[in-house]
């Protein structure tokens, strides 16, 4: 009996590549990238972002660097799903610099920014100790049309922490006020932190009388 050759087409691999991604089987779906790249099967946006999607899922940001090199080889567009994906894989990392670097290609390909994207690329740079630029990310933020977050405000208090800046974490928080950003534990924590480092104690005092009764840590 003759064997039946079923002939898989581009669409067969996307969908088998956003079925695991939303499975979190990165293994799976970076094993169907993979063997797209060998046989030579044409590469699209939906695929490629599905691969990077679950990789990110997965922790692996050096699988998505290796990704997004096959993409830009192929000429594959990336879109902003692609780059929050990639940026938020770096941010697990503590990988700041490539976290940036999808950042900058992000504004060069005039794609628009949300929440999610600013919060992460803050993170990541807060977690590598670049204060200066996570606080500069932050209030890029703010000036954007993007709705502001705690969770990135949080990340930038953090790298003001780290950093000793206690007259940045406080204009954080004011910023945070007129932007009716909510503020919680981890806010006040943070910007105390600076202040203690820097001697404040008395500013990091009247911070503490602020610190909110039935503070949530979560963040919208």
């Amino acid at each position: 009996m003759a064997e039946c050759q079923v002939e898989l087409t581009t669409s067969s691999y996307n969908a088998a590549t956003s079925a695991c991604e939303k499975r979190g089987q990165w293994q799976k779906a970076a094993q169907i990238f993979s063997f797209m790249v060998q046989s030579a099967v044409e590469l699209g946006t939906i695929a490629c972002s599905a691969a990077i999607s679950a990789c990110e899922k997965g922790g692996e940001w050096q699988s998505v660097l290796q990704f997004f090199r096959v993409m830009m080889q192929n000429k594959v567009r990336s879109d902003t799903i692609t780059f929050s994906a990639a940026i938020s894989a770096c941010e697990k990392g503590r990988e700041w610099k490539h976290a940036l670097q999808f950042f900058g290609a992000m504004s060069q390909s005039r794609l628009e920014f949300d929440t999610t994207i600013f919060s992460a690329i803050i993170s990541a740079c807060a977690k590598g100790g670049e204060w200066e630029r996570a606080l500069a990310l932050s209030g890029l933020m703010a000036q954007s049309n993007v709705e502001c977050s705690t969770i990135a405000f949080n990340a930038a208090a953090s790298a003001c922490e780290k950093g000793g800046r206690w007259d940045q974490a406080l204009q954080l928080l004011s910023v945070m006020a007129q932007r009716k950003v909510e503020s919680n534990t981890l806010t006040f924590i943070a910007a105390i932190g600076a202040c203690e480092k820097c001697g404040e104690s008395e500013k990091a005092l009247r911070l503490m009388t602020r610190l909110p009764r039935t503070s949530s840590l979560a963040s919208r």
